[in-house]
């Protein structure tokens, strides 16, 4: 895989997306971009401001003021930065998520963040995952997946890894709220939430991880061998 290519991820809310995602990129050496994040930070900027999250006016006078980058530790780990401050914790956060959600169907939030999300795949190899990566942001990825569980399931891995950083969260609280954010998303005039026609269906409801990864990297080892293979027969190799 020595071409730049990308590969688009999306699926709901707690599929597992950023955590397979990552673990993928790691495995074959591709950038990760975990584009929920981008949008967790606006949310959470709105939150803070104290503004109406559903009111296009009220975020967009926000958005001059903030300065949003993605940056990578040394163990490549991505981090979210809002205006200078590290919030790549903090926007995780149940609270949080619901507000990246009424943020991200605002036009002119997805407007702002499109090309700092479309140049990454300009300059690098990437695993982008998020809501409308195949559909909107990357509709020429050279593999697309749309990754999904039930939402039970879903609900069940989100209290587990909060749980895991010592937050304690309702389980059927959490519930209501992904299915709050999965209607949110699905529903939404800008670029709701959908299954590319040209995307691979993962279903990783009754899979663990370590299947759910193993799935994943099959989807893109033969995507890639089979463009190498149609790399070399145009060029007679």
């Amino acid at each position: 895989m020595n071409d730049r290519v990308s590969i688009a991820i999306d699926g709901p809310s707690g599929a597992g997306k950023s955590t397979l995602a990552r673990r993928c990129a790691a495995a074959f050496g591709f950038l990760y971009a975990d584009t929920g994040a981008i949008y967790r930070t606006v949310g959470l900027a709105a939150i803070r401001a104290g503004i109406d999250r559903r009111s296009g006016a009220a975020v967009e006078a926000l958005l001059p003021d903030l300065k949003i980058e993605m940056k990578y530790n040394e163990e490549g780990e991505q981090r979210m930065l809002l205006n200078g401050e590290d919030v790549s914790d903090m926007i995780r956060m149940p609270e949080v998520s619901l507000a990246a959600s009424d943020v991200s169907a605002l036009p002119a939030v997805r407007t702002f963040l499109m090309e700092m999300q479309r140049s990454l795949a300009r300059n690098h190899s990437v695993i982008m995952d998020g809501r409308d990566i195949g559909t909107v942001v990357l509709p020429d990825a050279d593999l697309k997946v749309f990754l999904t569980a039930s939402a039970e399931e879903r609900a069940r891995r989100r209290v587990s890894q909060l749980l895991d950083k010592g937050i304690c969260e309702d389980y059927v609280k959490v519930l209501a709220e992904i299915r709050y954010r999965d209607e949110q998303d699905m529903n939404r005039e800008t670029a709701p939430l959908k299954q590319a026609d040209d995307a691979v269906l993962l279903d990783t409801t009754s899979l663990s991880f370590e299947e759910s990864f193993a799935a994943l990297s099959q989807l893109i080892l033969e995507r890639f061998c089979i463009r190498q293979a149609e790399k070399e027969i145009k060029t007679g190799r």
